[in-house]
């Protein structure tokens, strides 16, 4: 296979999947991971692709917001590293907040059963998850309390504006646990979205400590409105999917930097 063929095929692997791996590309492919890792660098240096460890992702456009059906299949295991490490923090008696996005609504399924827990949230999603019939008992009393606010759905299923900030305005709670579409050590917290940006300020407003999840692919992305710098987030909860650059890097703009395992040591 010519090296144009091949990386024809990671590209179509790539619109479908949203992510590719290196390892899972060479079997396919049956070539050498090396020769994988090449082809990838001819592609990201095209900006047709995004290299990350261990493999690569789309390139969006700054102010491009993918949906969040789209979202939820990409690094599901991480993803799910993130949220139960995530919700080990989440003590009983506490009043939180969760943005949109598909990490934590991952996180919402670890809270079903906790009922001593209040949930402010703009996610359409993670109110769906700690409400759904289906997911609690008959009475409801196995599930948090639950407050969702008003607004405008975005595609990545967030409600925001000024229905959504004047609501969440009106609480205040121990923490705000938000995912984001970048991390970058200079741009900060980013979204696609002006106005999903500013109701991230509104969430972190009302938090007393701001706890980010993001997943080793939104280090480096960098979305068109920032909405916090790094040195406002208290914990930052990614997975092992970063360098060891990458983590001394963030440790020291961070409160505290925690590693949520996924691959065997």
């Amino acid at each position: 296979m010519l090296a144009a063929e091949r990386q024809d095929a990671i590209l179509r692997t790539l619109h479908s999947e949203g992510s590719v791996r290196v390892a899972d590309l060479a079997d396919e492919l049956a070539v050498s991971e090396m020769t994988v890792r090449r082809d990838l660098d001819t592609l990201d240096a095209q900006q047709l692709l995004r290299k990350v460890h261990g493999g690569a992702v789309s390139r969006h456009n700054r102010g491009e917001e993918p949906r969040s059906a789209h979202k939820a299949g990409q690094q599901q295991v991480e993803k799910a590293a993130i949220a139960a490490t995530a919700a080990a923090t989440i003590a009983d008696g506490m009043t939180i907040a969760i943005g949109a996005g598909t990490t934590t609504t991952e996180l919402a399924r670890h809270l079903r059963g906790r009922p001593s827990i209040t949930v402010v949230t703009n996610s359409v999603n993670v109110f769906r998850e700690l409400t759904d019939p289906l997911t609690k008992g008959a009475d409801g009393s196995d599930t948090p309390l639950v407050y969702l606010s008003g607004g405008v759905r975005t595609p990545s299923d967030a409600l925001v504006g000024p229905v959504a900030d004047a609501a969440i305005s009106s609480f205040r709670v121990d923490a705000t646990y938000l995912g984001v579409h970048g991390v970058d050590p200079d741009a900060g917290l980013t979204s696609p979205n002006v106005a999903e940006a500013q109701t991230n300020r509104t969430l972190i407003e009302i938090g007393g400590r701001l706890v980010v999840l993001a997943d080793h692919t939104k280090y480096r992305e960098v979305g068109a409105c920032v909405f916090a710098r790094l040195d406002r987030v208290q914990t930052l909860i990614s997975d092992d999917g970063l360098t060891a650059a990458d983590r001394e890097l963030l440790d020291s703009r961070v409160g505290d930097l925690v590693i949520a395992q996924v691959r065997t040591p």
